[in-house]
């Protein structure tokens, strides 16, 4: 198929860039917007972008939401019917099972809005003022991809299989688009449905690497295969970089990762805290070649027990615009050695890492396969 000149894929930050980009996509919407998201909250920000769905709905665009019943708890029921009275579909993605506080089921972790079929921004990052930012504060670090290409129509075709319970969506496979020189893919994950596809991507392109490797992660708690081919690719000489947390909305999942230090150092794996803000991205890049950017946390409850979606992009432009801000931000860094973390870390906090690790992986468990509660709303990683 043969492609428009002006189609093409945008690397987008958290902050302003992200939500100015949002609004001017739901503005431009003719016939039709969907919009999941994990987190929507009632502040400035989500209320901005609240009315300006709102006003597209008064033009007679359909507009479709879908919002954590569990990330975005916190909604009041003013909130939501205000939505629906204003022409607005809406509803929660609700567990397989709830009762008063207890919630079991997987978890609606998108992070997407997509119109007409034709343009679309997929990323890692809720709407709320801590993803906006301020004069004072910074917005927490992640990142977004705008398409405006052929793949933004699987998105919408997998967001309406969602809103409308459709139940398609197992038996969509991934395809790649081509658009201004790349190829572009939707993935999937969504275990209960048999979807791996961003799990086995992250593993694939880190096994296949000859160069370099790139990683910015929140909540990184890899499981033992992924956390081998990242030693393995250290091993083969392959430079392999991941910007973490210094300073973590859930302080006691920052502990646990840190547990792991020890380890990646000790495969010569470098190991980069940004203390700006929160560390709320989820993207890579592969040897300036390949890049994935979405919701997708390398941890088991991503892996296990959320819906994820991200976009996978095989281009050496984009790929070396994301190395470039991979670059910009790791200058920004604190890089941690073996040297730097022998002199902040003694017995005491080593002990509590590693007790902090133990109580992750477990409550990561726990949240994945049972039932969890919605007083923990504060820790929704």
């Amino acid at each position: 198929m043969l492609f428009k000149d002006d189609e093409n894929i945008t690397l987008i930050h958290s902050g302003d860039e992200y939500f100015i980009m949002m609004k001017e996509i739901i503005e431009n919407a003719r016939e039709e917007i969907h919009l999941q998201t994990y987190i929507f909250e009632n502040d400035e920000t989500g209320n901005d972008i609240a009315n300006c769905l709102k006003e597209a709905a008064h033009r007679n665009v359909k507009v479709y939401i879908i919002l954590d019943a569990y990330g975005s708890s916190s909604l009041t029921d003013n909130f939501t019917k205000d939505l629906q009275q204003n022409g607005i579909f809406f509803r929660f993605f609700s567990p397989l099972f709830s009762f008063n506080n207890f919630y079991l089921g997987r978890r609606m972790h998108h992070k997407v809005v997509v119109t007409d079929g034709s343009k679309a921004l997929i990323g890692g990052i809720n709407i709320g003022d801590k993803y906006h930012g301020n004069m004072n504060t910074e917005p927490w670090l992640d990142y977004a991809v705008q398409l405006y290409c052929t793949a933004a129509e699987d998105l919408q075709k997998l967001c309406s299989d969602y809103f409308f319970k459709k139940g398609s969506s197992r038996k969509i496979q991934p395809v790649l688009h081509s658009a201004d020189g790349a190829r572009i893919g939707v993935l999937q994950n969504d275990c209960l449905q048999g979807k791996t596809e961003v799990c086995d991507a992250y593993t694939r392109a880190i096994s296949n690497a000859e160069k370099e490797i790139v990683i910015i992660a929140s909540y990184f708690l890899p499981g033992s295969k992924l956390t081998k081919a990242l030693k393995k690719a250290c091993a083969k000489g392959i430079k392999t970089k991941i910007i973490l947390a210094g300073v973590s909305d859930v302080p006691l999942v920052r502990r646990a990762t840190e547990h792991l230090y020890t380890s990646l150092l000790g495969h010569n794996l470098k190991i980069y805290e940004w203390n700006k803000s929160v560390v709320h991205g989820k993207a890579a890049m592969v040897d300036n070649k390949w890049s994935i950017v979405g919701s997708f946390n390398l941890n088991s409850l991503s892996c296990y027990g959320s819906i994820e979606m991200n976009v996978e992009i095989q281009s050496v432009k984009f790929a070396k615009n994301l190395q470039s801000d991979f670059k910009k931000v790791m200058n920004e860094c604190s890089e941690i050695t073996l040297e730097t973390l022998r002199k902040r870390s003694g017995m005491f906090k080593n002990l509590v890492n590693w007790v902090s690790y133990q109580i992750v992986r477990t409550s990561m468990l726990f949240l994945t396969f049972l039932p969890h509660l919605r007083f923990l709303k504060n820790y929704r990683f």
